[in-house]
């Protein structure tokens, strides 16, 4: 497995902006999927976005059109671009990875998503007023 560590996250007005980070330690050889989950209180963890080793992603329908989601492999970070936030994106947000899972057709095929990955970092808090 690897470790997770996100960063980015924070307090901002609706409408606003942010992005998150994720630097990804650890054996990273192979394919991959990569993602965010998020969880709001007292609502189940969801995905909001993944992607895999050849760049192919896919969204939640929340976010499609204002979240974009990207990775930089020669410095093993996954980002996770925020616009137009609402304040119905708040929650805590984490990285999320599985070394099992080589694509997003894969994942899709076995009915998974990112919150079924193996690996997940500790999440940074997203806070959107209104």
């Amino acid at each position: 497995q690897v470790q997770l560590m996100e960063s980015g996250g924070g307090s901002v007005q609706a409408g606003g902006s942010l992005r998150l980070s994720c630097v990804v330690s650890g054996d990273t050889s192979g394919s991959w999927c990569m993602g965010w989950i998020r969880q709001a209180p007292e609502k189940e963890r969801e995905e909001v976005a993944s992607i895999d080793s050849d760049g192919r992603s896919t969204y939640a329908d929340s976010v499609k059109g204002r979240f974009t989601i990207s990775q930089d492999n020669a410095k093993n970070t996954l980002y996770l671009q925020m616009n137009s936030l609402k304040p119905e994106d708040t929650a805590m947000y984490y990285c999320a990875a599985d070394s099992t899972i080589p694509t997003i057709a894969t994942m899709k095929h076995l009915g998974l998503s990112a919150v079924d990955f193996e690996s997940r970092g500790q999440g940074t808090q997203v806070t959107v007023s209104s």
